[in-house]
């Protein structure tokens, strides 16, 4: 089977600071890692808990493969000639107050169709069988192709400013929410959330939505980095 290409020509060359930071190249693989399954535990207890709105949750991946380029999942994403921005780490149902719902229903392992359409977003299979085991069993009247349409849609609308340009000077966490902001009508910097490790390095950003899947404003309680954090993005070998 040829392998399906995911270049973005069209966009990059309409948009190229925006895009850039999504998926630079990637190629789906003929052959698909089979995941294990993925289950509640007594410090990952199943919960069924009334959604009160999701969170999106996006990796930045120069960060993650500096992390884990010696992981053995990890090589898809990190050492298989693909080249990624932000790649998408899930749509996480959210509860009415600080607890959320997790691990609502037993699941079979995804269907290898449903992995090899979407691992240009999420570049792992054992990372989608989790999403889908922890966050989408969660969903009312969803299954794994909806659960993942959706999340790659809300994932694939985003915009991102020149993340290499952010990367040379100073920033703090309220700063790259800001850039964020600009470049995304209708998501103000107060509706996401910049994560990064202990050493201040970018990780994520949680992006806030209601049940309509419409950006809105963070709780209180959501977490992530205060606005005036210094940041630090990594570039890898960019």
């Amino acid at each position: 089977m040829v392998m399906a290409r995911f270049a973005l020509v069209a966009l990059l060359a309409a948009t190229p600071a925006a895009v850039q930071a999504q998926a630079y190249q990637c190629a789906a693989p003929t052959s698909i890692e089979r995941p294990h399954p993925d289950l509640p535990s007594d410090s990952q207890p199943r919960r069924l808990l009334p959604i009160g709105g999701y969170t999106l949750a996006i990796t930045w991946a120069p960060q993650y493969c500096r992390d884990h380029d010696r992981d053995g999942g990890a090589r898809f994403q990190c050492a298989a000639g693909n080249r990624f921005g932000f790649t998408l780490h899930g749509l996480w149902p959210d509860g009415i107050g600080k607890d959320w719902p997790q691990y609502c229903q037993a699941t079979p392992l995804l269907p290898r169709a449903v992995i090899q359409k979407h691992i240009c977003s999420t570049p792992s299979a054992q990372l989608m069988q989790h999403e889908w085991s922890k966050h989408g069993t969660c969903m009312a009247g969803y299954k794994p192709d909806r659960y993942f349409a959706t999340s790659t849609r809300l994932y694939g609308r985003l915009r991102y400013p020149d993340m290499d340009a952010l990367s040379r000077g100073p920033l703090t966490a309220g700063g790259l929410a800001a850039a964020v902001s600009r470049s995304n009508p209708g998501l103000g910097p107060d509706m996401m959330r910049v994560t990064a490790t202990k050493q201040g390095w970018l990780d994520e950003i949680w992006i806030c939505l209601d049940k309509a899947f419409r950006y809105q404003r963070c709780p209180a309680h959501q977490g992530g980095l205060s606005a005036d954090a210094t940041v630090k993005i990594w570039r890898g070998g960019r």
